[in-house]
């Protein structure tokens, strides 16, 4: 288990049990330490890993990452900016990766053991064992 998930599932802890401000304050202490911003309102899975303790990772605050995901650095997962909409935020599956930079954007599902290339920016949801490359990305499924 990678350190930042570590402090993420302590601020989650705490949050579930409604205590409050100390989530609050691990989350600024991730934020500092390791330059990302993982918000304890998320809903990740276990075993999830940031790669290069999550530098630079922004996933948003009502995103949902399944199981076993592997995130690399520089990873955005957030909403399409409408506002008050839950609807617009991406749902990762289980066992998915997701390489350095991509860009996971609105109201779309990542299937189990999908793919997410480098640097892909993903604005279409992507099936099981599909693989997303390109800016905008390309899906195909690979089986």
């Amino acid at each position: 288990m990678h350190s930042v998930y570590r402090w993420y599932k302590r601020a989650r802890w705490f949050y579930d049990r409604r205590i409050p401000f100390i989530p609050k304050i691990i989350y600024y202490f991730i934020r500092i330490v390791f330059a990302c911003d993982l918000p304890f309102t998320a809903k990740i899975g276990s075993n999830v890993g940031f790669f290069h303790n999550g530098l630079g990772v922004v996933i948003h605050r009502n995103a949902e990452i399944g199981d076993g995901t592997l995130i690399y650095q520089n990873v955005t997962i957030g909403g399409n900016g409408r506002e008050g909409s839950l609807n617009g935020i991406p749902t990762i599956g289980k066992n998915v990766f997701i390489g350095s930079g991509a860009i996971i954007m609105g109201p779309i599902t990542i299937g189990d053991n999908a793919k997410i290339g480098a640097n892909s920016v993903v604005t279409k949801s992507v099936p099981e064992y599909g693989v997303a490359m390109g800016i905008p990305a390309k899906v195909r499924v690979d089986r």
